[in-house]
């Protein structure tokens, strides 16, 4: 029994050694022109560089959308602020957050038409939206962040401001409820 367990014991570290000393895995140098990174994370890069378009996109696509409904919205808005006038209720907070609403919304259409072409020709990525090129996409992925942060700069606010003025006209004016119980 003292022979077998020295026997194992010799053979468990003879494998140990040769398993420590020869690994697993062969190293191989790149090729010429081949990126650094592994393929693992330049899959990782194009995923987070798609992502980030999907969502610079997503808000793109809305702001077209917020700028096709604008006048609409601002006339069925400042009609309904002169119903209010007429109530004899005080709008001028109302009116005035409209006004710089309606003034910032003017100031969009060239920052949006100038966006028009980068997402129209969207350099780096596919119609699909996956990335060809990952140094064309990041440049692309950074421009339209640019351009969005201009829209987001004209707009100074002027959004919340307005969404804030009509919470102080309601909690001022609470709807008074005529229905009988």
């Amino acid at each position: 029994m003292n022979r077998l367990f020295r026997n194992l014991a010799i053979a468990t570290v003879a494998a140990t050694i040769c398993l420590t000393a020869f690994p697993a895995m062969t190293v191989q140098a790149a090729e010429e022109g081949d990126p650094v990174r592994p393929p693992r994370l330049r899959q990782f890069a194009e995923f987070r560089l798609e992502q980030a378009w999907r969502r610079q996109l997503r808000v793109y696509e809305f702001l077209g959308q917020m700028l096709d409904r604008a006048d609409t919205l601002i006339a069925r808005a400042e009609a309904r602020i002169e119903e209010l006038a007429a109530e004899g209720k005080d709008v001028g907070e109302l009116q005035a957050a409209l006004r710089a609403f309606g003034d910032a919304v003017g100031d969009l259409p060239p920052i949006y038409q100038g966006l028009n072409g980068l997402v129209s020709s969207h350099p780096g990525f596919d119609s699909l939206g996956r990335v060809t090129d990952v140094e064309r996409a990041r440049e692309t992925v950074k421009a339209l962040h640019e351009g969005l942060a201009e829209i987001k700069e004209t707009m100074g606010g002027t959004w919340q401001k307005l969404i804030e003025a009509l919470r102080e006209f309601r909690e001022l004016n609470p709807r008074v409820d005529d229905s009988p119980l």
